[in-house]
């Protein structure tokens, strides 16, 4: 039986399921492991299952007992992984796609709402007692109409446009290549960044954190926006100037923002905090028991797959 370490608390189930396959270390008070206390539990193992809260740098990897041959990430990204210095000590690392794409979309969906509506003044004013009825009070953007734009146009970005179009938005995209038809579904491809940022009404950033998107909304970026626009993020804190993106809301070059990543997780920039025209959030978007369930699962199956095949159709590296 391989042992393995499990670097944070799952859902029952899933730790149920990981203790009849392989001999597991459990994490039962979910610390936040340091990156020392890692390497010293790891002593022995076979593999990690890891979260996005682990850093696993060259400088931890290399640290690494030789036992250890795979990093299962607990999750659809793996920035937290330092993929060249895994290959370089032949470990594989594996991540959980299109289990999550469903309860991420409709966060994605919450933020563009919560954003538009006007929903923090107005959780505010209620828990206050503090509204009465007019016919201009907290006035915000109607979806039916508008254009969204989805920067990146994966599994979640075409979630998101299904059930925008639905709501009646018009669907602009950018992606590194043109989608068929079917993936399409009616949205409206551009090429060209400058162009595809000109008509997004709402901006929704839905592409990997890689090392051509890191702040790729930026004080300049953010220009070419429509005036009043709306940013929304369900993707990785990384692509955001967040000095940059704060100061366009206080010129109100940006009408709102709807996040749910943020750079340093969960030390967020302090000036969304500040700002009444954010709609923040603490990265829910797979935070679902179904989903939860799911992507922990796969997590497990990726482990039991590579010891069993040799490889697995998850490896991002």
């Amino acid at each position: 039986m391989k042992k393995i370490l499990i670097t944070r608390r799952l859902l029952r189930s899933s730790e149920d399921k990981a203790s009849k396959i392989f001999d597991a270390k459990f994490n039962i008070n979910d610390e936040l492991y340091s990156q020392e206390k890692l390497i010293k539990l790891s002593d022995g193992c076979d593999g990690i299952l890891s979260a996005l809260t682990d850093k696993l740098d060259a400088e931890t990897i290399n640290k690494l007992p030789n036992s250890v041959k795979i990093l299962s990430n607990f999750a659809v990204g793996f920035g937290n992984i330092d993929l060249e210095a895994a290959k370089k000590r032949n470990i594989i690392v594996t991540n959980t796609p299109e289990v999550l794409t469903d309860a991420t979309a409709e966060i994605g969906i919450l933020l563009i709402l919560g954003a538009c509506r006007r929903v923090p003044e107005g959780i505010e004013a209620a828990q206050n007692s503090n509204w009465k009825w007019s016919a201009d009070y907290l006035i915000g953007k109607q979806l039916t109409g508008t254009r969204l734009g989805i920067l990146g146009m994966g599994r979640i970005g075409r979630k998101i446009a299904h059930i925008a179009k639905s709501l009646g938005m018009i669907v602009h995209y950018h992606n590194r290549s043109k989608l068929s038809d079917d993936k399409e579904n009616g949205a409206i491809y551009h090429k060209d960044l400058k162009s595809f940022l000109s008509v997004s009404d709402v901006l929704s950033v839905c592409c990997p954190a890689t090392k051509e998107t890191t702040d790729l909304i930026n004080k300049e970026t953010l220009e070419y926006l429509p005036q009043g626009a709306v940013v929304t993020n369900v993707a990785r804190g990384d692509i955001v100037n967040d000095d940059d993106l704060i100061e366009a809301l206080n010129r109100r070059k940006v009408y709102a923002v709807g996040l749910d990543v943020y750079k340093g997780e969960p030390n967020l920039n302090p000036g969304y905090l500040k700002h009444k025209s954010a709609f923040i959030l603490p990265h829910l978007g797979s935070a679902s028991k179904h989903t939860r369930t799911a992507m922990a699962d796969l997590a497990i199956d990726n482990i039991d797959e590579f010891f069993k095949d040799g490889s697995c159709k998850n490896k991002v590296n």
